[in-house]
């Protein structure tokens, strides 16, 4: 197996974080240069050299040339309008693993959507994420419960019309998915559902954020749930890419691994 990985600086974090992995794929680093500082580099890495990363590792994945892909520290938005053109979708839907380091969650792992700031601005978009997460659910050994969230609890309605219209949509996710309306109440959801559905894209990002870069939380890497290849999303903020290359990994091989 070979997976692919983005690198626009820095690039002996991506190094060391496929250190930690190596024995589990062969890995190719796409990048514009290497550093002049010399260190001994392994033979299970291949180095990519262009001035145009962000499309050859949405081509190499798109003509299959390598098995999965991971973004790295590559800029968001040059590569995902690039897998948007190469895979023909108008827009994408990208999931995160995320794993609770501490407090009454601590040690669950959950799938949170929407996290991209564009995505998930719709009652349609929400119930779509719904359908694609399950099935991922069950593969990462998560249960396949979906906790949808809102601004507010019921009784807040009428305080704002933007308040007022996320508890509507969470009512009315909630009812046609079977999933269960959790309000505003984040820090309970993921004790008993593998999938959290945040309000927005906006929210969504924010929890992420707050999560793992400021409450010493896991991310294990966001893979994008409608194209037709493994393409798992990272922060450029994250200090170690190693999850979200075993998360490629996993989802590559199509089988069940404890991440």
């Amino acid at each position: 197996m070979k997976v692919g990985i983005g690198a626009a600086a820095d690039i002996e974090k991506i190094e060391r974080s496929i250190g930690k992995i190596i024995d589990k794929a062969d890995f190719v680093i796409f990048t514009r240069s290497l550093p002049q500082t010399p260190h001994e580099r392994s033979e299970k890495i291949e180095y990519r050299i262009s001035d145009t990363p962000e499309s050859d590792l949405v081509d190499a994945l798109y003509n299959g040339d390598i098995d999965a892909a991971v973004r790295g520290t590559l800029p968001a938005n040059i590569v995902m309008k690039n897998i948007k053109t190469r895979f023909g979708v108008e827009k994408l839907r990208r999931v995160a693993l995320l794993e609770v380091c501490g407090g009454r969650c601590a040690g669950k792992k959950f799938l949170l959507a929407p996290v991209g700031v564009d995505e998930g601005w719709d009652v349609e978009d929400k119930l779509e994420f719904i359908k694609e997460c399950r099935p991922l659910a069950k593969i990462l050994g998560l249960n396949d419960r979906v906790a949808v969230l809102s601004g507010g609890r019921t009784g807040d309605i009428g305080r704002h019309a933007v308040v007022d219209r996320t508890i509507r949509d969470a009512e009315e996710i909630a009812e046609k998915s079977g999933a269960e309306n959790c309000e505003i109440l984040i820090e309970d959801a993921p004790q008993n559902h593998g999938i959290v559905i945040a309000p927005d894209g906006i929210s969504g990002n924010l929890i992420f954020r707050t999560l793992c870069l400021l409450g010493n939380g896991d991310a294990h890497g966001a893979p994008v749930l409608n194209i037709s290849k493994t393409f798992v999303d990272t922060s450029r903020a994250g200090s170690d890419y190693a999850n979200a290359l075993l998360l490629a990994v996993s989802l590559s091989d199509d089988k069940k691994h404890i991440l």
